[in-house]
C-alpha cells in the first residue's frame, strides 16, 4: 500500500473552498506554505452557492452582519453592495476574492476528502477519487452548516415534515398552513417568507429573544457594537437595552415570550421584518411542540393547530465526517481547539470556521489563518518560534466568551465573543513574535516566513 501513497509530506491539505478555506489558502500563499486544496463541489463559495447539493441557502437569505463589517481582511466588499448583502452578492464577492488572489488554480474541484488519518508525524488524506496522499498537516475548513439538527416529537403527523436545509423559495409555502420551528436568524427569515406566501403562518419558539433591528439611527447596528464607533460592552448593554425598550417596545405584545436572559447572552437575533409581520398578524407565535396528532400539531400548553408543513429551522451540527471524532476534544458538537484552530494533542490538525460568534466571521478567519500559516512556516524556518507557539497550544487556556453568561444550549457551547478572541490573538502575536494583520501586511513581508527569530 505504501507505494500507492503520493508523498506531499512537505505540504498541507486544505479541505473546502468556502470562505474559511479560501482565507487560509491566501495566507499559505503569502507565507510560502505549499498546499493542496480540495473541494467536493464544482466551484468556490461553500454554502453561499445555492446550487451546491446540501447547501442550506435559500433565495431570500442575506448576510447577518453588514457590508462594511463583513469582508476579508484588507479586501472590503464593494460599496455598491447593500448594507446587508444578498446571498448572490456574497457569492460574487467570494468568487472575486478567489480570483484576485489567484487561488482557483490551486483547488481540485469535484474531489472531496473521504478520510483523514494520522500517520506518524504526518497525515494521510484519501480523496473521493481514491487517491491517498501524505501531508504535513490538514486544515479542516469544510463548513458547519451541512449536518441538520433534527428534533424528534412523539405522535403521527399527516402532513409534511422537513428541515430548513431543504428550503429554497418562499413559493414553496403557497396554499399551505406552515409551522416554522425555531427562532434563530434563519428561522426568522423563513418565518417571514411564510408570512408573505403561506395561507397561514406560525412560528414556534421555546424561549424569548431580544430582537434587534438591522439599523439604528440609520446605521447598521453591528457598527455600533464592533465598528469605528463601538463602545465597551459594559456600557453598550444597558444603553442598547434601553434603546430597544424605547424603539422596539414590549415584544410580548405580539406573542413572543419574555426573554429569559439579558441582551447579548444569546446569539443576536437581527431582523427588522419579523416584528412587522407579527404586528400585522401575518405570522403567529406558538409555544414549543409537544406532539403530533394526525393533521394537528399539539403544543406544550395544550393548544393545537392544523398544519400542512412543519419546517424545523433548528440548526446544524458541526460535524467533520472525514476525521475520526477521537482526534478532537469536543465542547458539545464543537471541536475544542486552541483559539478555535489548533489541536492540542494531534499536531497540525487544524480547524478553521468551526465557530459560533457574535460578529462577522470573515476577518476573524483571516486573523486565525494568519497564525496557522505562520506556525506551519515556522516549523521548518524558525523552529524556536514554532516551539514558543507549541507551548501556548498546550498551556494557554483563554476564556473566549468575553465573560458573557450565555444561555444553556447546544448552540452556545464554545461560543466566541469576537472582541475577546481578537484581543487574545493580538496577545499571542505579541508574545510569540508572529506578524500581526495590519493594512498592507503582505507587502511588508519581504521573504515570507523568515526573520522571525
Amino acid at each position: 500500500m505504501t507505494e500507492n501513497i503520493v508523498d506531499r509530506s512537505a505540504a498541507v491539505a486544505i479541505v473546502g473552498a468556502g470562505p474559511a478555506g479560501l482565507s487560509v489558502a491566501r495566507m499559505f500563499r503569502i507565507y510560502g506554505v505549499d498546499y493542496d486544496q480540495f473541494e467536493r463541489h464544482s466551484g468556490v463559495g461553500g454554502i453561499w452557492d445555492i446550487e451546491n447539493p446540501g447547501s442550506p441557502m435559500y433565495e431570500s437569505a442575506h448576510f447577518i452582519s453588514s457590508r462594511d463589517m463583513s469582508g476579508f481582511y484588507d479586501y472590503p466588499m464593494p460599496k455598491s453592495f447593500a448594507d446587508y448583502p444578498t446571498r448572490k452578492q456574497i457569492l460574487q464577492y467570494t468568487q472575486s476574492f478567489a480570483d484576485d488572489f489567484g487561488l482557483v488554480d490551486g483547488i481540485e474541484f469535484n474531489n472531496g476528502v473521504a478520510r483523514v488519518e494520522e500517520d506518524g508525524d504526518g497525515w494521510l488524506v484519501t480523496t473521493d477519487d481514491g487517491t491517498t496522499r501524505r501531508y504535513k498537516g490538514v486544515v479542516c475548513a469544510s463548513g458547519t452548516n451541512w449536518s441538520p439538527r433534527m428534533p424528534q416529537h412523539l405522535g403521527e403527523f399527516d402532513g409534511e415534515i422537513r428541515h430548513a436545509v431543504t428550503h429554497r423559495s418562499a413559493r414553496e409555502f403557497q396554499g399551505k398552513r406552515v409551522l416554522v420551528v425555531g427562532l434563530g436568524n434563519s428561522a426568522a427569515d423563513i418565518g417571514c417568507d411564510a408570512a408573505q406566501h403561506a395561507d397561514v403562518a406560525f412560528i414556534s419558539t421555546r424561549r424569548g429573544y431580544h430582537v434587534i433591528p438591522k439599523h439604528l439611527f440609520g446605521v447598521p447596528v453591528d457598527q455600533l457594537d464592533d465598528g469605528p464607533v463601538a463602545i465597551p460592552r459594559w456600557i453598550e448593554r444597558p444603553v442598547m437595552t434601553g434603546l430597544l425598550r424605547l424603539i422596539v417596545g414590549d415584544l410580548t405584545r405580539w406573542g413572543l415570550p419574555k426573554p429569559d436572559h439579558r441582551l447579548f447572552e444569546s446569539h443576536p437575533l437581527l431582523n427588522s421584518q419579523l416584528l412587522h409581520h407579527l404586528q400585522h398578524g401575518d405570522l403567529t407565535v406558538v409555544p414549543e411542540i409537544d406532539h403530533f396528532d394526525g393533521p394537528d400539531v399539539v403544543f406544550v400548553d395544550g393548544s393545537r393547530e392544523q398544519v400542512d408543513l412543519v419546517l424545523y429551522a433548528t440548526g446544524y451540527q458541526m460535524t467533520i465526517p472525514y476525521v475520526d471524532e477521537s482526534y478532537f476534544a469536543w465542547n458539545g458538537d464543537r471541536p475544542a481547539q486552541y483559539l478555535t484552530a489548533f489541536n492540542r494533542t494531534h499536531k497540525n490538525l487544524f480547524t478553521l470556521g468551526y465557530i459560533e460568534t457574535n460578529s462577522s466571521a470573515y476577518t476573524l478567519f483571516d486573523n486565525i489563518s494568519n497564525l496557522v500559516a505562520q506556525y506551519v512556516a515556522a516549523q521548518d524556518r524558525a523552529p524556536a518560534l514554532a516551539a514558543r507557539f507549541d507551548d501556548l497550544i498546550v498551556r494557554d487556556n483563554p476564556d473566549l466568551s468575553g465573560g458573557l453568561a450565555l444561555v444553556e444550549s447546544d448552540r452556545h457551547k464554545g461560543y466566541i465573543d469576537s472582541k475577546t478572541i481578537r484581543k487574545n490573538i493580538a496577545r499571542v502575536v505579541k508574545k510569540t513574535g508572529f506578524v500581526p494583520l495590519t493594512p498592507g501586511f503582505a507587502d511588508s513581508l519581504s521573504h515570507c516566513g523568515d526573520g522571525h527569530d
